[in-house]
């Protein structure tokens, strides 16, 4: 995991710090692979846990909000052992474990652990002082996010931003749109620029896919959607804000900004450069638990992650934390969903995996011309249209593999492929809040801090209505 150290001064140094910080969040969201199951051998049966959990989180918020917020943990639990029980029956109890275990710790516990450790230490930075939520602040706060997401990455820059933004327009009467497009550019469309900026990117990074790739190639329609997005936010919060005519006390009166918290940015940093360790070193050795075998150096990076962790709650100001309002309720969610979302997501993975041989064949042969060349508009969608539900790492991976996987080929003769591959799998994890792993955080630190969130097909809605015709214009542009 090779990620540039920014240097220049201590002030600098201090945003490298969260510049890099995203790169750790890419390991964190890469989603279970299937090591040991033939995906041949699944029906589409498999699948319907998954389909279970999104239709629960899709659903269940809005029809049984008392019974959602109470026991969701359970009901994650209950879909995935939908999975764990049928895998022991049919694969026997070495396979299953096995499978599980990978999951569980190369990347499930390395996700959370990172997850935690930037939500910590990140939200022991408090950005004190306000600005007044106006429709040019909004646009120009949601424009910086954009770009710096693609050097802080999506995870980073959202963490960072979330609170602002909220205190911001804490007093709108309008205000879920304001996080709608947040989410939208900074935790997605912003990311597509470089390495850091979102999982898939970073996996291709791993792949040997070069660090610049990304800036050249994928710069004019990143540029597009965000300048697109943007103008429209500027429109539609233009409206709101006439509309309600600004009647509301602001909670949060405007006042100087300043930053509180330093000692996070050298936490951030010392961070940084764990994850850049856990790349760079060479491995000197593992263990084997259970038939999976766990490096010592990533096991060194997550510990040392969780000591940076708990040194943030030790060295920050108490007061710093309560001005922030943080708690642990978005990492609890967070934690909890995902742990049902990359358990029952194995089958799914495992069948997309088999290529033609898998209950999915129909979706590769659709990225496949009768002369045999890639259909670049539907590795665009396919992709994309998986990234949405999916989680938008593991889709990467399909498709760069099902393209052939040979980096230096699709940066060369098939980079037009890549190029679909790699913005269907950023720009389309905007399209439902589990497309990518930001998404989910923002939304419960939205709701945390009063704002009223669209529900989960409320939110596909918003979607729909802006993201796909932005989409659809990249189509005619750059894949037709």
């Amino acid at each position: 995991m090779a990620v540039r150290e920014i240097g220049g001064s201590a002030g600098a140094r201090a945003i490298a710090g969260v510049i890099t910080a995203v790169a750790a969040g890419f390991l964190l969201a890469e989603p279970a692979v299937a090591a040991g199951i033939d995906g041949r051998t699944m029906g589409l049966v498999w699948i319907l846990p998954f389909v279970g959990v999104l239709l629960s989180i899709a659903v269940l918020p809005l029809w049984a909000p008392s019974f959602w917020h109470h026991h969701f943990g359970k009901v994650s639990l209950a879909w995935a052992l939908a999975v764990i029980v049928p895998l022991y029956l049919v694969y026997g109890a070495s396979t299953a474990t096995t499978e599980l275990l990978h999951t569980a710790l190369l990347e499930y516990i390395p996700f959370i652990i990172l997850i935690l450790t930037l939500f910590t230490v990140a939200s022991g930075i408090f950005i004190k002082g306000n600005i007044h939520g106006s429709p040019g602040t909004n646009t120009a706060m949601l424009a910086i996010g954009t770009v710096v997401a693609s050097f802080v990455g999506t995870t980073g820059a959202s963490i960072l931003m979330v609170r602002p933004m909220i205190r911001a327009n804490d007093d709108r009467l309008y205000n879920a749109h304001v996080f709608v497009f947040f989410i939208f550019l900074v935790s997605n469309v912003g990311g597509a620029l470089t390495p850091l900026g979102d999982p898939p990117l970073f996996l291709g990074f791993l792949k040997g896919v070069d660090f610049f790739w990304t800036l050249a190639a994928l710069w004019q329609p990143t540029l597009l959607v965000a300048v697109i997005l943007l103008g429209i936010f500027f429109v539609l919060d233009s409206y709101h804000y006439k509309k309600e005519g600004r009647v509301r006390p602001d909670p949060t009166p405007d006042d100087k900004v300043s930053i509180e918290g330093a000692v996070n940015f050298i936490l951030l940093a010392v961070l940084v450069a764990a994850v850049l360790w856990s790349g760079i070193a060479r491995p000197f050795g593992g263990v084997n638990i259970g038939g999976v075998e766990v490096e010592y150096k990533g096991m060194v990076r997550d510990l040392a992650l969780l000591g940076i962790a708990g040194l943030s709650l030790v060295l920050t100001a108490k007061p710093v934390r309560e001005a922030n309002d943080f708690n642990w309720a978005p990492v609890k969610e967070v934690a909890k969903l995902f742990a049902a979302i990359f358990i029952t997501i194995i089958p799914a993975i495992a069948i997309l995996r088999a290529g033609k041989g898998g209950a999915m064949s129909g979706i590769i042969e659709l990225v496949t011309l009768p002369n045999g060349k890639p259909n670049d508009a539907m590795y665009f969608w396919l992709t994309g249209g998986l990234s949405s539900f999916l989680d938008n790492a593991p889709t990467y991976l399909v498709f760069f593999n099902a393209a052939g996987g040979d980096a230096e080929m699709l940066m060369g003769p098939l980079a037009r492929t890549l190029m679909a591959i790699s913005l269907g799998a950023v720009f389309m994890g905007a399209n439902s809040y589990i497309g990518n792993a930001p998404n989910f955080m923002v939304k419960s630190i939205a709701e945390t801090g009063g704002i009223k969130m669209p529900s989960f097909f409320g939110y596909i809605a918003w979607a729909v209505m802006f993201l796909i015709p932005s989409f659809l214009l990249v189509t005619w542009l750059f894949f037709r």
